[in-house]
């Protein structure tokens, strides 16, 4: 869709799980909009104080929102922290069909924001986030046409998270700088395995896709990779951990009693429904980390072992997490993100575009992929972006795992 209305104000938010290089997307945006003569108000903690907005309780300077100055994101593309905060606050989290957006229950809070927005006198959102972030920003996108008294706004989203799922964009920013943090995590972790002669199951983020956890033990040398995309069905762990125990034997035969076996988290979404984690948080999501995936399997193996060989193993286990959220960017994220931030100037001031998502091709060329393109219109959940089984990148993991000797090592 075309935005006809001018653009004085911009509004920009970052919400959802933090990821490196967050501010190098804050920081150019905001610098090309104070360029073309655009106020820009950084939206503080997502969508928290917004969806809480009334008359009566309006946002405050410096509290809720920051009027950003060049000096205020000038030199900070590489700081780990998010200028702008973050939350996990969902004000779209009643809607589950179109219909919805006007019902005036269902819709409260996103009404809400519409009213904040209006307030401060806005006239286009930049959006920056995950899945549940770019569903907001298609409910606000499409609110217009479903409410025609709110304010008229140009609405466009910037894709973010370390999992890598997208649709629409290959990589996104702050994913090679969490695969980094978590390959030294797992070459650290498999040193200690070498030295102390046991085994590690290391559980690493990736709510519905194994990205991270591929890109992470292939750069971490891991022994082998587990993620969704290698199951068709439930994860049952006994089975798991019988194939596991095979490895752990081929190894031992090799003279090998050491690896490092990585999973991603979003196994516990394949659980059987008696194992599958009931934890949630403060906005209803479930925290796949409380399954403790990793953990289960580690004990389940170590049972399977002293079953088949009569003799015990060590099977440890860790979670690589949050702090792969804020690790160190890398200089391909910054450039990533930065590119993304000017995009999101270019699609709302040159390109007069609303209800679209900023991406990049080749060599960061900039692209602008419509919500329809995104987003399941039945559902209106967003498209996941699995690894292809007979794609390239998973038969490169696969090429690089510790395999059983089939044939005598050939003489050089």
């Amino acid at each position: 869709m075309t935005f006809k209305h001018d653009i004085k104000r911009v509004g920009m938010l970052f919400s959802g799980g933090p990821a490196p290089a967050a501010n190098a997307v804050i920081s150019a945006a905001t610098l090309n909009f104070l360029n073309s003569g655009i106020s820009v108000y950084g939206i503080l903690d997502g969508y928290e104080n917004l969806e809480r907005y009334s008359p009566e309780s309006p946002l405050i300077d410096g509290e809720h929102y920051l009027c950003l100055r060049r000096n205020d994101v000038t030199h900070i593309r590489n700081h780990k922290n998010i200028v702008l905060r973050t939350s996990r606050a969902n004000p779209g989290k009643k809607i589950t069909a179109l219909d919805d957006l006007r019902d005036s229950e269902r819709n409260a809070k996103l009404r809400a924001v519409y009213g904040a927005f209006d307030s401060l006198g806005i006239d286009a959102l930049v959006s920056i986030g995950g899945d549940d972030t770019l569903k907001t920003a298609n409910y606000l996108y499409r609110m217009q046409e479903a409410v025609p008294d709110v304010r008229r706004l140009a609405v466009v989203h910037l894709p973010k998270t370390i999992d890598n799922d997208y649709f629409g964009i290959d990589w996104t920013f702050g994913f090679f700088s969490a695969a980094h943090f978590a390959a030294a995590e797992i070459r650290n972790l498999g040193a200690d395995a070498r030295s102390t002669q046991v085994w590690y199951v290391l559980e690493i983020m990736g709510r519905k896709a194994g990205w991270l956890t591929y890109a992470s033990g292939i750069a971490g040398e891991a022994t082998r990779m587990l993620s969704v995309e290698d199951f068709d069905a439930d994860f049952d762990v006994r089975a798991t951990a019988e194939e596991m125990v095979d490895l752990v034997l081929a190894r031992e035969h090799d003279g090998r009693r050491h690896g490092i076996i990585c999973v991603a988290e979003g196994l516990a979404d394949l659980l059987p429904d008696n194992q599958r984690p009931q934890t949630v948080d403060e906005h209803g999501n479930i925290q796949l980390g409380a399954a403790h995936v990793g953990k289960t399997l580690a004990e389940e193996m170590e049972r399977v072992y002293v079953e088949r060989t009569g003799r015990g193993v060590k099977v440890r286990h860790k979670q690589i997490g949050y702090e792969t959220r804020c690790a160190e960017p890398s200089a391909f994220d910054v450039l990533l993100g930065t590119q993304l931030g000017v995009g999101a100037h270019r699609a709302i001031v040159e390109e007069r575009l609303s209800g679209h998502m900023v991406s990049v091709e080749k060599q960061l060329e900039l692209k602008y992929v419509p919500f329809d393109d995104l987003i399941d219109p039945e559902t209106l959940k967003t498209r996941v972006r699995l690894i292809e089984r007979e794609s390239d990148f998973y038969r490169l993991a696969r090429s690089l795992e510790y395999q059983k000797r089939v044939h005598p090592e050939p003489e050089c």
